[in-house]
């Protein structure tokens, strides 16, 4: 019987206060962060992080003190294990960019598994060079290292699979109420605009996975007639891209109507659901007379996610190309115009 290995890709978070200047810094020292090269990298992300950790210790502290995100991410790793149980013997493992369990530790753990096959399957749906293909990337470094030389099929992307569209709107339906003047805000992690000019499809495969979901809503009876894109969590003096979620909570002020905010991009909560969305941006709402704020919760284990995620690596395993799309069979998605979409060459 065949050995395979899936590994679940995250960001990862710090496990406990003393974590957070060192995990900020291993965001920053990432090239798909910052392009620099080094030394000038590495200088920067140590200027950075220090500067920052305060502020993010703070944050934490609304949360006790570190990020839910492992357990939240093992907690999948589990259930789609336990999803996959007909296709033999498999073994689900965590992989996270930036704190531990980081690809040098959970490539080691792989290899002793010794899988005939290894399925890399990325926990962000839309994909983007500072995301996906940055953990992909490290892991190839990281498996080179460790002689881990068992085939591999990544999935790049699956911004409107089936699983994960119907797990979100099932979410946003149980928090809809009925209410007609609702609008729901689409929220999803910010980029530069630069990166997005330079060819990274995210913006285009987010506006795709919001679309699936008012069209999955429609379909099952639950008409969503207001509604937007709308990006969070911007930080420097670059132009990202927009319009932002504070604007649209602006917005909702000023046109009178309840919001109902959706982590459209993130698939399980920390620091950014529930902080910035869930303190944060309530606070804000409330203090521009927002008349009525909800926060969707992010899919976690919902079903029907796990059993989407199943899918991807059933897909995966049947398919020869040692990267693809996890929609259809595999082809690309991305216009033209997405240059850095990693299918481009393909």
């Amino acid at each position: 019987m065949s050995r395979t290995a899936v590994v679940l890709f995250n960001l990862g978070g710090p496990d406990g206060p003393d974590a957070v200047r060192p995990f900020l810094f291993n965001l920053f020292n990432d090239p798909a962060i910052i392009g620099l090269p080094n030394p000038f990298r590495w200088l920067l992300a140590k200027f950075i992080s220090a500067r920052r950790a305060p502020v993010a210790r703070e944050i934490y502290a609304h949360i006790g003190g570190k990020s839910p995100l492992l357990e939240l991410t093992q907690a999948q790793a589990d259930a789609l294990q336990s999803a996959l149980a007909d296709v033999g013997e498999i073994e689900v493992f965590v992989c996270m960019r930036y704190w531990h369990p980081m690809s040098a530790q959970t490539a080691r753990a792989v290899k002793d598994f010794a899988p005939d096959r290894v399925v890399l399957l990325p926990l962000y749906p839309q994909y983007s060079t500072t995301t996906s293909a940055s953990s992909l990337k490290d892991w190839q470094r990281a498996a080179a290292a460790v002689g881990l030389n068992a085939p591999s099929q990544a999935v790049c992307c699956y911004p409107t699979e089936t699983g994960w569209i119907a797990a979100q709107a099932k979410l946003v339906k149980d928090a809809f109420g009925g209410d007609p003047r609702a609008r729901v805000l689409f929220s999803a992690h910010g980029l530069p605009k630069k990166v997005v000019d330079a060819g990274d499809p995210y913006q285009w495969q987010v506006e795709r996975t919001a679309g699936a979901v008012i069209d999955k809503l429609a379909d099952e009876g639950t008409a969503v007639a207001d509604w937007c894109v709308c990006y969070q969590s911007r930080v420097g003096p670059l132009e990202w891209i927009g319009p932002s979620t504070e604007a649209e909570l602006e917005r909702a002020a000023v046109d009178g109507v309840p919001v109902i905010v959706v982590p459209i991009a993130f698939v399980s909560e920390h620091s950014e659901t529930l902080v910035e969305l869930d303190i944060e941006y309530r606070e804000e709402a409330g203090k521009l007379g927002v008349p009525g704020y909800t926060r969707v919760p992010a899919v976690g284990t919902e079903p029907d996610f796990i059993e989407g995620l199943a899918g991807l690596v059933r897909t995966r395993l049947a398919a020869g190309a040692e990267i693809s799309c996890g929609l259809g069979d595999g082809a690309r998605i991305c216009p033209a115009m997405h240059a850095r979409c990693p299918l481009e060459h393909r």
